[in-house]
């Protein structure tokens, strides 16, 4: 039986190979925090917490690339793709956790909780930050530039290989800018260097240290939303932090073709894109919403109270998840409208979360053809069409089917999480808003998640940030190949 098992599990061997490749140049992450040490002698105790593990990890990833690389250029599929991405989050996330444990003085729970709300860009933390290394506070921003821009992506195309499209596509990102992936994906790389670098300097110019400045500028165009201070971004309550934030959330939030198509004027072609029509009408009532019936009667200063009411409903839309203000005092209202924000997401194709913007616009929209097929006469055709780009393109019964199953999908994790959590003592809204913000990839937080969580409830928003940031398509495919060849197949 076992040689008609070897043209199936043969792919693997590719599979592991471009997986090692990745994890041999994730390594070098692990490398750029002890650099901080010219800057911060003092810490130089925690070198080692990134040097052992990235090591490690290098050696383990050149290992596999060594071992298994074929010997001719090779390209993965999607359901390869899927495997190979779970492989490599999986595995980076756990070597991630170690200088997490070492230098943040956290249980193996907390520090893989903090390593994948890291790579996931969703920016929940157990983490005492006032207290923490600076050492320890880089990597997590650090790891949440990289995990924004896509781990895969990010890392395949640099190292020039064939098989990009089978990971770019697993991870969701099928949108290219240019026709070939690898240039595709360098100038992705190029609009996020640039995004990051705009951030740097706006921090500083607002007043904040070049230290602040380079961590939270990472933190805002990957949507990760982990800050230097307890109370994020209201520890400076300036509106000038504010006003920085508030572009570089935005611009994590588009779709990269979204951002390409603004640098190259194809103002148009924006402005007829379903994401962003969505995006605007969300963002306005959301605002208007907030400001009338939560921070108006919370902040007596005008200015303060159309402040927070701004950057708390974008916090929320874009994923990134830093806040001004704590939500102990906010209402149900404010609280559930947040959490609808969180629901509905970022664009496509971008560092942010949530069901995604292009998704539920497709489904408002499904919803006007519906209405609209019903009234018409008998024997009336209605093709639906959406603008993409500058052209209009049909919308198929598949796509429609897809996105409903998706959303579905998304819905029942957020009822399962959510009863988790409750079943933790937590009350319902507090879990549903954890939830929400996990399985988003927020990080907005009223208080759940600390420094007490119990491991089941660190556990349970692990599982949701991982899902959330996979989009469940990439898991649910990785699990069944892998079932489907190593276990049913044994039988």
């Amino acid at each position: 039986m076992a040689p008609s098992r070897l043209p199936v599990r043969r792919p693997y061997l590719i599979v592991a190979a471009y997986s090692g490749r990745i994890l041999w140049l994730t390594s070098f992450l692990f490398f750029l925090p002890p650099l901080a040490l010219l800057f911060y002698p003092e810490e130089r105790i925690w070198a080692l917490s990134f040097l052992v593990p990235g090591l490690s990890l290098g050696v383990v990833g050149w290992g596999l690339w060594r071992s298994f690389r074929p010997k001719s250029p090779a390209t993965l599929s999607f359901q390869d793709g899927a495997v190979a991405v779970l492989l490599v989050w999986s595995v980076a996330s756990v070597f991630a956790a170690f200088p997490m444990a070492s230098a943040g003085r956290l249980t193996p729970v907390q520090a893989l909780f903090e390593s994948v709300s890291a790579w996931t860009t969703t920016g929940l933390s157990v983490v005492d930050v006032e207290n923490a290394p600076r050492l320890l506070l880089l990597w997590r921003s650090l790891l949440q530039l990289a995990g924004g821009a896509g781990l895969a992506i990010f890392l395949v195309a640099l190292a020039g290989s064939p098989n990009g499209t089978g990971l770019s596509s697993a991870e969701g990102r099928t949108d290219q800018l240019v026709p070939h992936i690898r240039s595709s994906t360098k100038l992705v790389l190029s609009l996020y260097g640039a995004y990051a670098l705009i951030g740097i300097a706006g921090y500083l110019a607002a007043g904040l240290s070049l230290f602040d400045s380079v961590n939270h500028a990472f933190a805002a165009v990957s949507t990760g939303g982990f800050s230097t201070r307890g109370s994020s971004i209201g520890a400076w309550d300036r509106a000038a932090v504010e006003a920085v934030s508030i572009p570089l959330m935005l611009l994590g939030n588009l779709n990269f073709l979204t951002a390409f198509l603004l640098v190259r004027g194809r103002f148009r072609a924006v402005a007829r894109n379903g994401e962003i029509r969505l995006l605007v009408v969300a963002a306005a009532s959301a605002f208007l919403l907030a400001f009338l019936f939560v921070s108006r009667n919370l902040y007596p200063q005008m200015d303060k109270a159309l402040r927070v009411a701004l950057f708390e409903t974008l916090s929320a839309l874009t994923t990134t998840g830093f806040s001004t203000v704590s939500y102990g005092d906010w209402n149900g209202f404010g609280r559930s409208l947040l959490i609808v924000l969180m629901i509905i997401g970022g664009g496509t194709c971008s560092t942010a979360g949530g069901v995604k913007q292009a998704r539920v616009h497709l489904l408002f929209r499904s919803l006007f053809w519906e209405i609209r097929g019903a009234l018409l006469p008998p024997g009336a055709l209605l093709v639906p069409v959406m603008a993409d780009g500058e052209r209009e393109t049909a919308v198929t019964g598949g796509k429609i089917r897809e996105v409903g199953v998706y959303f579905f999908l998304y819905v029942l994790a957020l009822a399962v999480g959510t009863l988790l959590l409750a079943g933790q003592d937590i009350p319902l809204e507090a879990a549903l808003f954890e939830t929400a913000s996990a399985l988003g990839t927020v990080g907005l937080s009223v208080g759940v998640v600390s420094a007490t969580a119990t491991s089941t409830t660190l556990w349970t928003l692990t599982a949701a940030m991982f899902l959330g940031r996979l989009e469940f398509l990439v898991v649910f495919v990785a699990l069944a190949r892998l079932w489907r060849d190593f276990v049913s197949n044994d039988r």
